[in-house]
């Protein structure tokens, strides 16, 4: 250990009391070191005039200027003669034109119902049954309906759409979910020459529509009555996407609005048990898991859960492939699994093509 003589000494003793090493920098406490209290400054008090019954306060409003004793004068809000949108005061919401007393709830896409499938079948007073119905099975299993080499052009939709139509690797879902519906509604069009009333029918997208009721389309268009309702479920997030069950109960109130619409415009806003159920079929997918819903409307009376009911045909969740492998994976220089779906069944789109004959065969 070195020894330090009286000035040195004198020097560390000095350094030692301004802290930090004997750099120079001055003592200072904790809080002055960039460790701020979490307590908020008090708000200055206010400059208001308290009115005192009787009194009437002496204000700077005459001096035009501030002066120190004198009370703020409150001025009236200042009229220009317009309203600036940005400043816009909206009035009370019981004071709007369009208020009413009975709340009025929307189901737009992005809904999610809490309740999922039990939820909708309440909202529309409809009685649920698994399955497709036995006339749409029956057009699915006879070989008559069957596409030529059907099998085959489904795996090469499936392989154009996950591999072969967008330029990235591992292609994400808002892109290929489209895509493999496009292919397979075109494969059911080469039904049309078989089935020409096929011919009768448009594919719409985004198509919109409007129905009101407690628990339309425009007129003159020429197709207003929906045959089956597409919901492509292509969100690439997870916390985006819709649950199974809160897409089936998606489908399920689209299907019925579509089908209160179609029968208001054929029986009238006054009609209740419809003489002749209207029919409405649903798809919901997001590439590879495809739900499947009929909706048969049978009345509009939802007062009560007495009487008729309307009835919906649900299959649930069935693949067209279990899964897709964009890239192959080689073990030890030794391809294990090519490129291209696993798991195909075919069954799926059999039903798939069953829904889109439905009618017209």
């Amino acid at each position: 250990m070195a020894l330090a003589s009286g000035p040195a000494r004198r020097a560390l003793a000095r350094s030692g009391r301004l802290g930090l090493g004997g750099c120079g920098a001055p003592r200072r406490g904790a809080y002055e070191w960039g460790v701020r209290s979490t307590r908020k400054p008090e708000p200055p008090p206010l400059d208001r005039v308290y009115e005192i019954p009787g009194l009437e306060p002496i204000t700077y409003a005459g001096k035009m200027h501030f002066m120190p004793g004198l009370a703020r004068p409150v001025f009236p809000p200042w009229d220009p003669g317009w309203t600036h949108p940005k400043f816009r005061r909206l009035p009370p919401l019981h004071e709007h034109p369009l208020y009413k007393d009975q709340a009025c709830y929307v189901f737009h896409q992005r809904c999610r119902l809490l309740e999922g499938v039990k939820q909708a079948l309440w909202l529309t007073k409809t009685q649920l049954i698994e399955g497709l119905p036995e006339k749409v099975l029956r057009l699915a299993d006879d070989p008559r309906n069957h596409i030529e080499n059907q099998d085959e052009r489904v795996l090469n939709a499936i392989s154009h759409a996950r591999l072969w139509h967008s330029t990235e690797d591992i292609p994400k879902r808002e892109t290929y979910c489209p895509v493999i519906v496009d292919s397979l509604i075109q494969l059911c069009k080469s039904q049309i020459l078989k089935h020409p009333s096929l011919t009768r029918r448009i594919c719409a997208q985004n198509n919109t529509l409007s129905a009101t009721w407690n628990r339309g389309f425009q007129e003159g268009y020429p197709y207003p009555c929906p045959h089956t309702l597409y919901f492509l479920e292509s969100a690439n997030l997870r916390p985006r996407r819709f649950q199974p069950d809160q897409l089936r109960a998606k489908m399920i109130l689209f299907a019925f609005g579509s089908a209160l619409a179609q029968a208001r415009l054929l029986y009238g806003t006054d009609s209740k048990a419809l003489e002749q159920p209207v029919v409405v079929q649903s798809v919901g997918t997001d590439g590879r898991l495809f739900q499947f819903l009929v909706l048969q409307l049978n009345t509009t009376d939802l007062a009560s859960d007495e009487g008729i009911k309307n009835l919906a045909w649900v299959d649930s969740d069935q693949l067209l492939y279990q899964h897709f492998w964009c890239l192959p994976v080689i073990k030890k220089k030794v391809v294990v699994e090519p490129v291209g779906p696993t798991g195909f069944q075919p069954e799926t789109f059999r039903k798939f093509l069953a829904l889109y004959l439905h009618g017209a065969v």
